[in-house]
């Protein structure tokens, strides 16, 4: 690894790129697993600047506060109650703003490496409203009044940030425009996740029940995310994880993952066995510290804890939710450690009581039976591999995408441009083949096998875009939210660029549902719509490598 130039795959990218993207797709695979993405060194450290910049604006925000803020007395306040509401508001404004999740080159954001405000506060960008025929509220592109109302939660935010103490009245305005602004797009309530520091600034309105309703928002983060990971996706997960690690670079230990590098690059006992270990931790922690007391239960569960977030963070998982999980250490430490004898089935409030089992309970519940009704991150499925998915094929003639930069009005460029901003041709090739070996190392991208072939007449003809680029560059935002490239931002897209029929053709898989063997698919071209549907069986993508194995009849690639 370098510390400017990504690491060079084992693999001449001009010779590569000319190969059929089947034999393409395989060399990246095995490229994968012993070099992950292969982002230079100083993409990791522009990250932990980030958490640095992050701490330090909390400590900012704090000092606003008598007695709080200084970092070399932070044994002292860090359990004050303000310092806690404070990080929740702080959390909300830096996810919200495009800082947190989806920032950066690790989510394939190079120039600008942030989207979030840079969209959310300039007219005439791409929106996803909630209910698109909804009047005023329903529109695809954003106007001064979308503008003028981020701007204006952020304004509370902000000045809620800098009071002295908080009071209902400072979290009042946040409440309510939250939800508008979700109502202008869901994007917003999203990027902001809402669904962790929305839920808990409500919780702040009931004063007496306020940390016993942080508590129960808290344990639902932990307990359904590790709900979400017991079905099979998951120690694929682990596997495309610790080979992305710039805290694991032993080739010999990445490879340890898969059942036999390189030819069975599915996941190893190794993986299966870590996989049932990390479910346990995640269910098994959260329970010690419902039950504990302040004693040997508390301090167990919160050591699990702290090392079970570290661990993920010092993984610089895909996507980045870096930050996040530092506050779920400060917020675990806070709530469990420093409020041992509070309870979170303690609320007096039916008000509270009844709103935190419809978004804690019921919400998520249906995410996952449900998996297309709800968002995964509101269903609080966290990094279990089964996500909403697509991939965008464009024409390789006349390079239709370019129809996305000439129509629409992107703060970002097409992502390889982007990376030509800083390398050579070279490299941004050799940088890019690790995207699609990304989506493949995952069980759901095994579908492609089948899909792609029904969705184009050659694939070798089209431009393999993830649907999470397209969303980091229409949008602004991306994190794994397949339901925010969907059919409903294809039709905004064509609504604006007028694709040609075949042109653009996209693939969208759907997440796994709690207990149900399959997974569901659609086809869409551009300019007529839906093509093709139907399901996967999980049982036959457990067999398949993530590539396609060649015909019995066919020579093997030497």
């Amino acid at each position: 690894m370098g510390f400017i130039e990504p690491e060079d795959p084992p693999y001449d990218p001009f010779e590569w790129k000319q190969e059929p993207w089947y034999e393409q797709l395989e060399d990246a695979c095995k490229a994968w697993v012993v070099q992950g993405y292969g982002a230079p060194g100083s993409v990791y450290l522009f990250y932990l600047a980030k958490i640095g910049l992050y701490i330090a604006l909390w400590l900012f925000f704090c000092s606003f506060t008598p007695g709080l803020g200084n970092p070399w007395t932070l044994s002292s306040w860090w359990s004050d109650p303000t310092a806690f509401q404070k990080a929740i508001l702080w959390s909300m404004a830096f996810e919200g703003l495009g800082l947190g999740c989806g920032s950066g080159p690790l989510t394939a954001r190079y120039h600008p490496i942030v989207g979030g405000f840079l969209y959310f506060l300039r007219p005439g960008t791409i929106k996803r409203p909630l209910f698109p025929e909804l009047p005023f509220f329903g529109r695809e592109k954003r106007n001064w009044f979308d503008v003028g109302l981020y701007a204006l939660h952020y304004g509370f935010l902000f000045y809620a940030l800098t009071r002295p103490e908080l009071t209902v009245g400072h979290f009042l305005p946040i409440v309510i425009l939250l939800p508008l602004l979700a109502l202008t797009d869901k994007t917003l309530f999203l990027a902001s996740r809402g669904e962790h520091f929305y839920w808990t600034t409500i919780c702040f309105l009931f004063v007496g029940d306020w940390i016993a309703g942080a508590m129960a928002v808290h344990l639902s983060l932990w307990i359904w995310a590790g709900v979400a990971k017991l079905h099979h996706h998951y120690p694929y997960v682990l596997g495309v994880m610790s080979s992305n690690s710039p805290v694991k670079p032993w080739p010999a230990f990445k490879k340890m993952f898969y059942r036999s590098y390189p030819d069975d690059l599915r996941p190893s006992n190794l993986a299966y066995s870590l996989a049932t270990s990390a479910r346990l931790l995640e269910i098994g922690f959260p329970l010690l510290l419902v039950f504990g007391t302040g004693g040997w239960m508390t301090t167990t569960g919160l050591l699990l804890m702290v090392g079970f977030h570290v661990y993920i963070t010092s993984n610089f998982p895909m996507g980045i939710p870096v930050e996040w999980n530092v506050h779920m250490v400060y917020g675990g430490l806070f709530l469990f450690g420093h409020h041992a004898d509070v309870y979170f089935w303690n609320i007096d409030s039916p008000v509270l009581a009844t709103f935190l089992v419809a978004v804690l309970v019921v919400l998520p519940l249906v995410g996952h039976l449900f998996p297309s009704k709800v968002s995964f991150l509101v269903a609080m499925r966290y990094y279990a591999g089964n996500w909403p998915f697509s991939v965008w094929l464009f024409k390789s003639e006349d390079e239709p995408w370019k129809k996305l930069e000439e129509n629409l009005v992107n703060p970002s460029c097409w992502p390889p441009d982007q990376l030509r901003m800083f390398y050579d041709e070279e490299t941004v090739t050799a940088t890019l083949s690790k995207i699609p070996a990304f989506r493949a190392m995952h069980l759901h991208g095994r579908t492609l096998q089948d899909l792609l072939p029904k969705a184009v007449d050659d694939v070798d003809d089209y431009v393999f875009i993830d649907g999470e680029l397209i969303a980091g560059m229409t949008i602004g935002w991306n994190f794994g939210a397949g339901h925010l490239h969907d059919e409903g931002l294809l039709r905004t897209l064509q609504n604006q660029c007028d694709f040609d029929e075949g042109e653009l053709r996209c693939i969208f898989v759907e997440s796994q549902p709690l207990w149900k063997p399959s997974l569901r698919w659609r086809i869409a071209d551009a300019k007529t719509g839906r093509q093709d549907q139907g399901e996967a069986r999980i049982k036959d993508l457990l067999e398949l490598q993530p590539w396609p194995e060649p015909d019995a009849d066919e020579p093997e690639k030497n």
